[in-house]
């Protein structure tokens, strides 16, 4: 294992589902769980930023993880929610996003002998936003850093990284 290939954190994971795909975030960069609701739209945005929501007063921009993947849109379904993430930028500030998924699952809490660094994708993936892999109940679930996640500038083709994680 190299050092870029550190294992990932133990702990707590929100598990939530984007076309079929399942995905965690740690517990304590989430600040926020709810139902989708009226989104602002801001000119000139790329597609995947929908816009932004106001949070108790506070403007949250709200990028949508389906076009961010490039997977193409949802139907809407009483199970869409935003989850509101706390990002850390690199200059050390923070600011609140809003991340639309498809469904939240669960809380995982996972161990050390859960976790896997990222596999070796290639360059057919662009894998920098992915910190680990979870193996648990026969499934497994990918690590976002989601600090990369949304600091990253343009849509992140994801379908060949399912195609990879399914042969593991």
């Amino acid at each position: 294992m190299t050092l870029s290939q550190t294992l990932p954190r133990a702990g707590k994971y929100l598990t939530f589902a984007v076309a079929q795909e399942r995905y965690s975030v740690p517990v304590l960069k989430v600040r926020e769980i709810m139902r989708l609701c009226p989104v602002t739209p801001v000119p000139r945005m790329p597609s995947y930023i929908k816009g932004v929501i106001n949070l108790r007063g506070k403007i949250v921009p709200v990028v949508d993880l389906r076009e961010r993947f490039s997977l193409g849109a949802a139907e809407d379904t009483e199970r869409i929610c935003i989850v509101v993430v706390q990002v850390e930028e690199p200059d050390g500030a923070s600011r609140l996003t809003g991340m639309i998924v498809d469904v939240v699952e669960e809380v995982s809490q996972f161990q050390s002998d859960d976790l896997e660094p990222p596999p070796d994708f290639g360059d057919a993936v662009d894998a920098r936003f992915i910190v680990g892999m979870a193996k648990t109940r026969g499934q497994v679930k990918t690590l976002l850093d989601i600090d990369r996640l949304l600091g990253f500038v343009g849509h992140i083709d994801v379908r060949a990284l399912h195609s990879r994680t399914a042969e593991l």
